[in-house]
This record gives C-alpha cells, sequence and structure tokens, in this order.
C-alpha cells in the first residue's frame, strides 16, 4: 500500500471503519475505500457471571470502544503522520441476540442479558409452539417474554429494546434501527417483505393482551433496514463517544448495525444462495443460505436472514474455544513456574502442533467445554468436564485433540440435522475465527468433523469487523448493484485462501469420538445439577 496514497485517502475520508463487540474481543478496522485494510486496534473484554446472569458492563463497552479507536487512530499517526479528522462511513457490529431493555428517559432497566444465558426455556418453548417457528433461549424476544412470565416489575417501564449493535448505533447517530440480520435474531422476519413477521407479532400480542402493558411489541423493536441502506450520520456526542480527543469530526455516514453472524457473512463472501460459512470464537455458529423453506422446525435450527434478508439456517452453539484458552493458560501458568515467557501465540502454536501428533480418536478422551448452558445438547447448566476411562490413552496430543474436537462437537451434532434431515449440503464451508491463526490445525479437524472442505482466507482472524467495513462501503456506495454483486465484483475479485479436503483417518476418528461424546452427555447434564 503506498503511504503517499494512502495519507491522501485519509485527509478526505475516503475510508471506512468497522467495529465489532466480540465476546471477548472488541476489535476495530479500518480500510480505504477499496476495501484494503489501513490499521486495526483492539480491547480484551470477558462476560461477568453477576447474580446468575451473564452480562457486560455499558461502561466497559465504551471504554473498549475508546481503548481499541485510540490504538487504531495512533497506529495512523505513526505511519502516515495524518490525524484521523474524517472517516467515510462507520458500521458497528456485535454479538447478536440478547436483552437490552430501555425506559422512555433511555436509561437500562435490567443489566444487558447477552446471548450466553440460558434462562429463558419456559418463554423459548411457549413461542416456538405459538409460532409454529423455533425461538432460541437466547432470542431478545425469548428474553422479553421470559420476563412477562416471570412478573418482572421492570417490563411495565420498557420504551425500546435492542441488541449491542444496535445499542452502540443509537448512542452514535440517535437512530433507533438494526440491520436486518441481526434483526432477525430479536423476532421473526418475513423474508417477503423484509420486516417483522407480521402474523407473528399479532400472535404475541394476543399473548400478553391481558397484561395491559403501555406499549406495542412492533413500537418498542428497532426498525430493520437492508444492507446498503444509510442509516444515519454520526452526531457531535457520538463522535466524542469514539474520540473523547475530539479530533474526528461528526458526520460520517453509518451503515446499518449488524451482528457478527451477518459480518461473518459477509467477510467470507458467504451472501448467496447455497454458500455457507462457519464463524468459531467463544461461541461457534455456521450459516447456510437456503434456497427453500426447511421442512420442518427444528429446536437447534434457527432461520435468520442475510445484510441483504435472504433466509438463512443457522446452528449456533453457546461453547466452543472458552475452554481451550483455560486449559491453555494452565500450560503458561506452568511455563512461568519453570521459568519460561512465552508469547501466547507461541502456546497455542505448539499446543495445537502438539494435536497433529495424536490417534485420530483423540485415544478415548472426552472433553465437554461447556462453559455456559448449550442448546444443542440441551444442557442446562455449564460445567467444563474432561472424561478418561483407565485404558484412554492420556498424553499431550491426545489431550489437546480432545479439546479441539470437544470445541467443535455441539457444532457438528446441530449440522447433521441440517444435513441429514433436510439433505441441505454445500460443496465448501468457509471458516473464520481465532481458532485458524495457526494455520492448517484447526481447519483440518472442522474438516473431518463435519466431513466437508473447510476454506479459510487470510482475512480469517479478523473477519468480523472487516466484514462491517466492507457493510460501510456498501452503504456509502450508493450503487445500484445487490450485496452479492459488490461483494464478487468490487472485493473479492481475487481471494487469497486455503481449502483443505477431510481426511479419511479422521473423519473416521471423529465419528468414533463423536458417538462416546453423546453417550456422555448424561454425565455432563448430572454435574450441571449436582456441582454447584
Amino acid at each position: 500500500m503506498n503511504l503517499a496514497t494512502t495519507a491522501s485517502k485519509l485527509k478526505q475520508g475516503q475510508t471506512a471503519l468497522g467495529i465489532e463487540l466480540g465476546s471477548t474481543r472488541i476489535k476495530c478496522v479500518l480500510t480505504d475505500d477499496r476495501a484494503e485494510t489501513i490499521a486495526t486496534g483492539s480491547y480484551t473484554w470477558e462476560n461477568k457471571f453477576e447474580d446468575g446472569i451473564w452480562t457486560y458492563s455499558l461502561d466497559e463497552v465504551w471504554e473498549g470502544i475508546q481503548q481499541a479507536y485510540r490504538e487504531l487512530s495512533t497506529k495512523i499517526w505513526g505511519i502516515y503522520h495524518v490525524p484521523l479528522e474524517n472517516i467515510g462511513s462507520i458500521g458497528i457490529s456485535a454479538m447478536m441476540h440478547g436483552y437490552l431493555a430501555f425506559d422512555k428517559d433511555e436509561q437500562l432497566l435490567v443489566p444487558f442479558r447477552t446471548w450466553r444465558n440460558n434462562i429463558t426455556q419456559q418463554a423459548a418453548d411457549k413461542l416456538t409452539e405459538a409460532f409454529n417457528f423455533n425461538i432460541p433461549q437466547r432470542w431478545s424476544i425469548a428474553h422479553l417474554y421470559q420476563a412477562i412470565l416471570d412478573q418482572e416489575e421492570h417490563v411495565q417501564k420498557l420504551d425500546f429494546l435492542t441488541t449491542l449493535a444496535g445499542y452502540v448505533h443509537w448512542r452514535l447517530t440517535g437512530e433507533k434501527v438494526l440491520g436486518i440480520g441481526d434483526a432477525s435474531g430479536m423476532f421473526p422476519i418475513d423474508v417477503s417483505t423484509k420486516d417483522y413477521d407480521q402474523n407473528k407479532l399479532s400472535i404475541f400480542n394476543e399473548l400478553v393482551a391481558t397484561k395491559h402493558y403501555p406499549w406495542n411489541l412492533v413500537d418498542i423493536l428497532p426498525k430493520p433496514l437492508l444492507a446498503g441502506t444509510n442509516a444515519g450520520t454520526l452526531t457531535k456526542a457520538g463522535a466524542k463517544l469514539l474520540d473523547p480527543t475530539q479530533t474526528l469530526q461528526a458526520g460520517s455516514l453509518l451503515a446499518p448495525p449488524e451482528g457478527d453472524a451477518g459480518t461473518g457473512m459477509v467477510s467470507t463472501n458467504s451472501v448467496r444462495v447455497h454458500t455457507g460459512n462457519i464463524s468459531v470464537g467463544t461461541s461457534a455458529f455456521s450459516m447456510n443460505v437456503l434456497e427453500h423453506p426447511l421442512k420442518q422446525v427444528y429446536r437447534d435450527i434457527d432461520i435468520v436472514t442475510t445484510p441483504a434478508g435472504l433466509p438463512v439456517a443457522m446452528v449456533h452453539t453457546n461453547n466452543c474455544s472458552s475452554d481451550i484458552n483455560a486449559w491453555a493458560n494452565i500450560f503458561a501458568e506452568f511455563a512461568k513456574c519453570l521459568g519460561v515467557n512465552i508469547s501466547p501465540d507461541k502456546l497455542y502454536e505448539t499446543l495445537f502442533t502438539q494435536s497433529a501428533k495424536a490417534r485420530p480418536d483423540a485415544g478415548g478422551l472426552i472433553n465437554y467445554s461447556y462453559l455456559s448452558g448449550e442448546n444443542i445438547t440441551q444442557i442446562q447448566k455449564g460445567r467444563p468436564l474432561f472424561v478418561r476411562t483407565e485404558s484412554s490413552d492420556f498424553d499431550l496430543p491426545d489431550f489437546f485433540l480432545s479439546q479441539l474436537y470437544g470445541a467443535f462437537a455441539p457444532l457438528k451434532l446441530g449440522m447433521d440435522t441440517l444435513f441429514n434431515e433436510e439433505k441441505i449440503k454445500t460443496r465448501v464451508m468457509i471458516a473464520q475465527g481465532g481458532l485458524f491463526k495457526t494455520p492448517v490445525i484447526g481447519q483440518q479437524i472442522l474438516a473431518n468433523a463435519l466431513d466437508l472442505p473447510i476454506m479459510v482466507m487470510k482475512t480469517a482472524d479478523t473477519g468480523g469487523p472487516w466484514g462491517m467495513a466492507l457493510l460501510a462501503l456498501y452503504a456509502k456506495s450508493g450503487t445500484e448493484l445487490s450485496l452479492e454483486e459488490y461483494l464478487d465484483k468490487k472485493v473479492f475479485k481475487q481471494v487469497e485462501s486455503m481449502t483443505l479436503l477431510p481426511e479419511k483417518a479422521g473423519v473416521k476418528g471423529y465419528a468414533k469420538y463423536i458417538k462416546r461424546y453423546q453417550g456422555g452427555l448424561a454425565v455432563e447434564a448430572l454435574a450441571g445439577e449436582k456441582f454447584e
């Protein structure tokens, strides 16, 4: 990238900023008008389990955004000697689902309830039956209805309900809107009208009619917007929230805020019918863009949409990499006790590489990486659990392979339903997430687990915020191209990627592992009941 050319684009505001609030990191990516990354910034955070609720502080939301933005703008000054004063367009993305409820004075009514909470089973079951449409526990409407069933006092004061991305966008622009992909994780979308499903809105209103609430559901939900729509502009107050130094000027166009599933589809160019992608991190999910509706309702398959409003079959797992990270920290502590300081990148590379030496079935070892409850396997309380028999092969390669196998297991079980029952199968799934930062290992394990070719792009580790920057560029472009056409013609003309095919021995080994895994789920469930 030419320094002088980039400096000129920075001065002229020919840029797009993508901000994504993930489960463990808040990340910023600034691109030029050709989607080339100029600089990045990040902030590490963790959800907290407080009073039985997985949550994040809204104060830390802004602390994290500001620190990530400050790191990004500092890098730009250091390399290009240009202050970041003007940004052409901005997009906000975050973890989907959850419950952020505000009153008429814009005050948060209850602590942020994230997607990770398995506390809405009664509501999810009742709504699924009433709608004849799968409503997962983490969806916003399930959280709202559970609060109603529990007779929580705050519901009477409710004035606005949104997601984390919708909340940040609202504070930056004053607009109560949401990208349709993120909105589809709040309440079902009618893909023919590209709006909330009117029939299901009526059913919900009937369910709560006797409560005589002073609000109507559609009036407290953010308005769904399609990708490419102007979703407002950065206000002076919003610019100060992003950049307390007040170097950044107001006026940037904002794209509709999206969920991390939507940005994952965009950053992997998986928004067309018959394409699919997988994102792995604290949680994991696969997205398959549908040509036809599913034949029936499945409790482990969500129907959401692309940022352009096409229907998507989503398999979402609450758990993925958290237990891997916890074990990696134990190894780092041990190394430190020996006087060895090892970088996180080197640590993960070493452990991942060891797993390549393991037996294909992980030596009979099993790991349940359930830091929280898991919807796919109907486990209500998370209890990370490692299990071996007296005859298991207990060594480092098999141990760490069991960790990786366990991280992908719920996703495997959910996708088996989609493939076996609905006969949906894409030619290749495109994967992204931190687990693929170490080349080949995680990618090959996932290919073996799903018995599918897995492609990983160069942007796999930081794809989400870059995908949001692409949506910001698309909103600014004013083009008549569809989102699919825009990505094909303007962004993904040349893709640096690697595809790995399933290995016969690995597929057979994972099949043995998953059979044992399913057989031991009763032990995991019992651990949640008995071990407090």
